[in-house]
Formats: C-alpha cells, sequence, structure tokens
C-alpha cells in the first residue's frame, strides 16, 4: 500500500491495550530511502511526550481509519528513553530505544519486526558499529544518515537543466516502509501541475542548501505519465511510469 507522509501524520498509534498519540514526524535513512522510526506524539496520555517507535513494531497499518497499530505496551511506551528532540537523533539513541524494547536494531544481523508484520528493508550492517556511534556522538551531529519527513518538505528540486519545484510529500511504501516516490510542487515551473520523481533519479541531495538533484531533464519530467494528487496510485499507474523511466518494478 502507498501512503503519503503527510497523510500519515496525525494518524492515531494503538499499542496492544490502548492509544500512544498520534503520528508527529516520520525518520527515514537518506542512503535507502527507507523510514526507520515514527515520532509519536503522546500528547495527553504521557504529559505530551515524544518518543520513537520503528515500523518493525507495526502489526497493521489503516489509512482509511488512518490508524497503526504496534506491538507494544502503554507501559512499555511510558518507561522508553527520554529523547532530545531539539538535537539530531543519535545512534546511541536508537541503540537504548531498541534495548528497552528488547529488539535488536535495524542495522544488525538480527532485526526484530512484530508477528505477522513485514520485515522492512535493512542496510548491510557494518563491522565498526560501536566505533560509529562513538564518533557521531562524539561530535554532537546524531545519526548522520537520518532525516526528517517534516524538514524535507520545501527542499528545492532541481532537473540537469533547471529547477523544477520543491518537495511537497513522500510517497511511503508501508509492505516495506520504504519510500518509493518524491512529490514535487512545480509551481514556478508549471502552474498547476506535480510530479512525482524516484529516489533512483536522484543525484544528491544537499542538505545544507536544502537541495535535491535529480539525473532527469525537465522534458523527461515534463512528458511522465501525469500524477493527479488525490487520486490513488494504482499499480497500473505505477506499471506505466516505471516503464517510462525503465526502472525496475520494485513489487517483482
Amino acid at each position: 500500500m502507498l501512503w503519503s507522509a503527510s497523510d500519515m501524520k496525525g494518524c492515531g498509534i494503538d499499542a496492544t491495550d490502548g492509544s500512544i498519540g498520534t503520528i508527529g514526524d516520520l525518520l527515514f535513512d537518506d542512503q535507502n530511502w527507507t523510514v526507520r522510526w515514527f515520532v509519536v506524539e503522546t500528547g495527553v496520555v504521557f504529559t505530551g511526550r515524544k518518543v520513537l517507535l520503528p515500523p518493525s513494531a507495526i502489526l497493521s497499518s489503516d489509512s482509511i481509519g488512518r490508524l497503526l497499530s504496534v506491538n507494544v505496551t502503554k507501559q512499555q511506551v511510558k518507561d522508553s528513553p527520554e529523547i532530545d528532540f531539539d538535537a539530531p537523533v543519535s545512534r546511541r539513541q536508537e541503540s537504548s530505544v531498541y534495548d528497552h524494547y528488547g529488539w535488536h536494531p535495524y542495522w544488525g544481523p538480527h532485526t526484530y519486526f512484530a508477528p505477522g508484520a513485514r520485515a522492512p528493508v535493512v542496510p548491510v550492517p557494518t563491522p565498526d558499529y560501536e566505533e560509529e556511534l562513538a564518533a557521531s556522538d562524539a561530535r554532537g551531529e546524531g545519526d548522520p544518515h537520518l532525516r526528517s519527513a517534516n524538514e524535507v518538505t520545501g527542499y528545492y528540486v532541481n532537473a540537469t537543466n533547471g529547477d523544477i519545484g520543491h518537495v511537497e510529500d513522500l510517497v511511503v511504501d508501508t509492505d516495506a516502509w520504504a519510500i518509493r516516490y518524491i512529490a514535487v510542487d512545480t509551481v514556478n515551473w508549471w502552474p498547476g501541475k506535480k510530479v512525482l520523481i524516484s529516489p533512483m533519479s536522484l543525484t544528491n541531495v544537499i542538505w545544507a542548501t536544502q537541495t535535491v538533484n535529480t539525473s532527469l531533464t525537465r522534458d523527461q519530467i515534463r512528458n511522465a505519465p501525469e500524477y493527479l494528487p488525490g487520486e490513488s496510485l494504482d499499480r497500473a499507474y505505477e506499471t506505466r511510469y516505471h516503464e517510462y523511466y525503465g526502472y525496475p518494478y520494485y513489487w517483482k
């Protein structure tokens, strides 16, 4: 199922014994554009705390009812480690959350995922994990590959021959919790149109200047299958899209 990050924001999160809050943000890995964490705003449930939960804990997702069910209890969430969201989330903090729940981290060889859930996309584990943790913490930079969906919204997007607009949304495949498309508002180039680009087309993202660069030309983007926001992105559309760009089908 494809679900936009903006639609996910505000969705309810149910523990095994009741509500624990709503989604406030998604944190994703900029190496492979995979969702790593949900930032859950607990509101009045736990005095407004924000907590981290990984997609691997999800039992079910309902885009119509706007609800995610997770395999944790309210008490477990209440007792989870405090995270300073005013600073970048570090690997050490991520590790503390996994340790609290007794799960293996997504970068390790034995990743946990909830019974009945689909395993998320997992990067190759780094052999120098402890060294990487110490270095990132010492620099005070947090996890260098962890990015916020809220933050990237509004970034400038460039084709090879000019700008095309700005990032409006991220489209997430909830079977793998992978970001399949970036929705771009082309208001300054192609008024009234919005387009989809794939993370596969990106040459780089310059985080310091909030700029996304692609390997596509403006004409390639203009002539791609039309994207109509609000309409379902079905497999027929995705097939046309992938055939047009020559991308492999991710669902096969």
